[in-house]
């Protein structure tokens, strides 16, 4: 036999044996040592802990936290309110807009919170009419190819699979979405239908916010309107109490130590320093830059070849994801809002809620420097929506600023009008704000408090994982223009990209936070499916991948199916990307058809949508004859909208179908993923 160290201990037979032997001594000993050291480092701990002075702790995702908190009847019932607006966000507005209702509630004596669905239990919506006149509303965002945002997952599913008995429920919904894409608010149009389905009583209809044109104005016209409804419903009149109360308190944090302070992390504390496996959305992974070159030849634009290298970190992708890449803000608009301020930049803070029952302890990882959040944090090259200008009023002191912030804050067609103009059609940020309305100087904490969260930027993943299992590939366009105010905007991104050149020495080389986001654009499940690929400009980026599985593939020995791409550019000379690896897998017999279009190389622009009509017969062969696969990718203002109709007409004249029997088949395409669409606006 053997000791918990692995000695062997021989048995023998002995005629007397001890009451109490050698062993039993030593664990004796053992167990009383262990007791004594426990006991008294306990005691040390909880002394340690009495005596430890008050401060604020660095935000973390507690999962003990988030589940003792699950239930937001008993919050609403605790703190005697009477509304609670949940949001579906993606990029952070739903959560904003659901903040400024709640916010306003007050104004109804309808005490507010918001709240996350992903941290809640929905099911206790069967409970919300206990509540004398309580309102939920919904502030839902549909993205992707009509799918719900990632916090709102679960509820959807749960409204799809259940059957609860909603009978008491009042509620109200405010989609998010952009009418260039198909599924234009699809999931906030199915929440909606779906409570009234299950007994919910709709207070007022649905409001269908559109991205593409003015979100804002049509969130405001519909939460006025929205108002009006709820005292009608619940037989209420407004205090007329405004509602500019501060959400966050602020906290000197001086006294922080340094090792407790953000310095730029996504929600862990030192989790660049100290990477931990699995990498996603709170939890990006610290990539190098391997490689970061020009793909133009030639002209005033650029656009980048850049690859991450993912290394040992155990992430996977496959082909067709998107790749997020955590930005950070330039350091010249940054002090520019020290300057405009007179702020100390490098002072240590904190924002704590005021509201104790809320989930949300701060806006963003605190305690920080307003340097940190300002660069990393807060999103400060982005149009300012109107609630902004409201709340910068009384830091006016020129009473020409303040009109001017007054007449843009309202709903009224002159306020809309200059607001569109000032703000939208002049692109200005807070920084030309703060310039521009020189008497406006806010409190530097409390515009951290207003201004929107930074988001990660999405970029299709260029690479197949099959040729590139340890890199990540992406293809972006270095985004720079001039506004009619004469100022430069720069992308935030891939301005900072575009700085991150790695060095051939044994210098530490750039990196960048990332993570993989998974996507349903995909490869048919046969390497023999014939596919239809269009993309033009950096649309392309999801086919150099595809195209390198095809050809991996073929040098493997297996079959693979016919791949006609469609790529345009302005000129030949100048911006046509991946040239040589293009022409090279024509080449091979990879690439079945090339279809080029440069717009300016003639009189006459061409782009792939003049070649694709032009090709009917070779487009009805693959995806009418031969059940291929079409895919577009690009711009879906014009391109993607164009690309379908011709379809539909090919599909019409080459399958001798009806315009509505043609339409039907294309959907059909849709829904079995043969047709696939990988767009932006």
């Amino acid at each position: 036999m053997e000791n918990s160290e692995g000695v062997k201990i021989e048995s023998t037979v002995v005629t007397e044996e001890p009451l109490i032997s050698a062993l039993d001594i030593a664990l004796f000993v053992v167990i009383i040592t262990v007791a004594y050291f426990w006991y008294f480092k306990r005691d040390k701990q909880s002394s340690s802990s009495e005596k430890k002075p008050y401060t604020i702790q660095p935000s973390s995702l507690s999962s003990i936290e988030q589940t003792s908190n699950s239930s937001f009847i008993k919050k609403l019932k605790s703190t005697g309110r009477s509304l609670v607006v949940f949001y579906g966000s993606q990029t952070g507005t739903a959560e904003e807009f659901a903040g400024r209702i709640a916010k306003e509630g007050a104004r109804y004596k309808m005490k507010g919170m918001v709240a996350d669905p992903e941290e809640c239990d929905m099911a206790d919506l069967v409970e919300m009419k206990e509540i004398q006149k309580s309102l939920a509303i919904f502030c839902i965002a549909t993205y992707g190819e009509g799918d719900p945002t990632d916090n709102a997952m679960d509820f959807y599913e749960w409204l799809q699979n259940g059957d609860a008995d909603l009978e008491g429920l009042n509620y109200a919904v405010f989609g998010l979405g952009n009418k260039t894409y198909e599924h234009y608010n699809e999931i906030a149009i199915y929440i909606d239908q779906r409570l009234e389905e299950l007994g919910a009583t709709r207070v007022h209809e649905i409001g269908l916010g559109d991205d593409d044109a003015n979100i804002e104005d049509d969130f405001v016209s519909w939460k006025e309107k929205l108002w009006e409804s709820v005292c009608s419903h619940y037989g209420i009149e407004e205090t007329g109490e405004e509602s500019n109360i501060r959400q966050y308190k602020l906290v000197d944090c001086s006294e922080v130590l340094p090792e407790r302070i953000f310095s730029g992390e996504i929600s862990r504390l030192k989790s660049y320093e100290n990477q931990r496996f699995p990498f996603d959305v709170k939890n990006p992974y610290l990539s190098k830059i391997a490689v970061n070159r020009e793909l133009h030849k030639s002209g005033d634009r650029s656009c980048m070849h850049i690859e991450f290298d993912i290394d040992g970190s155990k992430m996977r992708y496959d082909t067709g994801d998107h790749v997020a890449v955590y930005p950070k803000n330039s350091s010249e608009l940054v002090d520019k809002i020290g300057e405009l301020l007179n702020a100390d930049l490098d002072a240590v803070f904190s924002l704590l809620n005021t509201d104790e029952e809320s989930s949300k302890k701060h806006p963003f990882p605190c305690p920080c420097t307003y340097r940190t959040a300002l660069t990393y944090y807060l999103d400060i090259t982005s149009n300012p929506r109107t609630h902004i200008m409201k709340e910068l009023i009384e830091y006016a002191s020129d009473p020409k600023d303040q009109e001017k912030l007054k007449l843009m804050a309202s709903s009224t067609p002159e306020g809309k009008k200059e607001f569109h103009e000032w703000i939208l059609r002049d692109n200005r940020n807070i920084v030309h704000i703060l310039e521009d309305l020189p008497s406006v100087k806010p409190d530097l904490d409390h515009l951290c408090e207003l201004l929107p969260r930074l988001q990660c930027r999405y970029y299709s993943i260029s690479s197949s994982p099959k040729v590139y299992p340890k890199s990540i590939h992406i293809t972006a366009v270095l985004v720079n223009y001039t506004t009619s105010t004469n100022r430069v905007n720069k992308g935030v991104a891939t301005n900072l990209l575009a700085q991150l050149i790695p060095t051939n020495d044994e210098l530490p080389q750039p990196t960048i936070p990332i993570y993989i986001r998974r996507s349903q654009f995909r490869l048919p499940p046969k390497s023999q499916t014939p596919i239809i690929m269009i993309g033009p400009g950096t649309g392309l980026a999801p086919f150099r991948g595809f195209i390198q599985e095809r050809d991996y593939a073929r040098k493997e020995g297996r079959e693979i199916g016919e791949m006609v791409l469609y790529f345009g550019c302005r000129k030949k000379d100048e911006d046509f990307i991946y040239e040589n690896e293009l022409q090279e897998y024509v080449a091979n017999g990879t690439l079945t058809k090339l279809h080029l279009a440069f717009s300016r190389d003639q009189p006459e622009k061409k782009y792939v949508t003049h070649l694709l009509e032009q090709n009917a017969d070779e487009s009805w062969n693959i995806i009418g004859e031969k059940s291929g696969h079409l895919y577009v990718c690009g711009d879906a203002r014009s391109m993607a909208k164009d690309v379908h109709s011709i379809i539909v007409k090919v599909v019409m004249e080459k399958g001798q179908m009806t315009n509505s029997q043609a339409l039907n088949y294309v959907k059909k395409m849709e829904q079995q993923k043969r047709y696939s669409a990988d767009v932006w606006s």
